[in-house]
């Protein structure tokens, strides 16, 4: 059960890390995985701190909350991802459907489903 619990914590960390760093440091790479066409230096530099930074201070409150076994962390970063995902469901609503937006909103749910599931330990 353990392994379970180290999953449900460790493949949200690492995906988030992944995001997070090719975000602050290859912005440009980015890019396309967002759908984003930043505006010069200023649009890269939006890239780094806003979305980089929201991914690597979500991998921070994992790391925290594992290590100092306060799994409260888990819901904060739960908390960040829903608002994002309210954001795609909101963008779905207001702007029309696009399918393109299904993929990334179905892999927040389920980040936020392994969080909420890590912080609740039902097993």
């Amino acid at each position: 059960m353990e392994l379970i619990y180290q999953i449900m914590v460790g493949a949200p960390t690492l995906m988030l890390l992944g995001l997070g760093t090719v975000s602050m440091f290859a912005p440009s790479r980015m890019t396309k995985n967002f759908a984003l066409e930043p505006v010069g230096v200023a649009g890269l530099s939006t890239i780094r701190s806003v979305i980089g930074g929201l991914f690597l201070s979500s991998v921070a409150l994992l790391i925290i909350g594992f290590v100092t076994v306060q799994p409260q962390a888990y819901v904060a970063v739960a908390i960040l991802l829903g608002v994002v995902a309210l954001g795609r469901v909101v963008g779905l609503l207001a702007d029309g459907f696009v399918k393109d937006v299904i993929p990334p909103l179905v892999v927040e749910l389920v980040l936020i489903a392994a969080l909420l599931g890590a912080f609740f330990r039902p097993f």
